[in-house]
């Protein structure tokens, strides 16, 4: 009989522990089905909060696209504008060396050559019409129109290349 007694009691035991475990298991089933929640709502504020974020950046990034092309029009324009001016003031110096006497302009562009400036010579004496350059040429030092006349060459050499 205690034999019968002490299985009664270890039945009633265990199933006290069954219940236990069981509404313990249940309870924190629920725990996690809460975490998961707490967890969801976290990440869809995170998502939202990026979105947000990625949007204003989409925004500086497009107004600065759009700076950096106003920028570059700009730049076009004073490029344009530079080149208008210097095309101007080439065309002013072309007419007053095509006007100047030829001993007169040689001697001015022997004293620029000898400052350096030998390339800003070469540029007037192309603007210039072919007989004053001729003329030119005559008054000019030797060393100073040998140098001229072969910058004369190479330019007619890359201009036919061009062509």
């Amino acid at each position: 009989m205690i034999s019968k007694l002490l299985c009664i009691l270890i039945l009633v035991t265990l199933n006290i522990n069954a219940e236990e475990t069981s509404s313990s298991l249940t309870r924190q089933k629920f725990e996690v089905i809460e975490l998961k929640k707490e967890l969801n709502n976290f990440y869809n504020e995170k998502e939202q909060e990026y979105q947000e974020r990625k949007k204003e950046l989409e925004g500086i990034l497009a107004q600065i696209q759009k700076e950096k092309n106003e920028i570059k029009n700009l730049h076009d324009k004073n490029l344009e504008i530079l080149q208008d001016i210097k095309l101007e003031i080439e065309s002013k110096t072309s007419k007053i060396y095509n006007a100047m006497k030829p001993k007169i302009a040689a001697d001015i562009f022997n004293q620029m050559i000898s400052e350096g400036k030998i390339d800003d010579v070469f540029d007037i004496l192309i603007k210039l019409k072919e007989s004053n350059v001729t003329q030119i040429m005559k008054f000019l030092s030797v060393p100073n129109a040998s140098i001229i006349t072969q910058m004369l060459e190479n330019y007619n050499i890359k201009n036919e290349k061009k062509d």
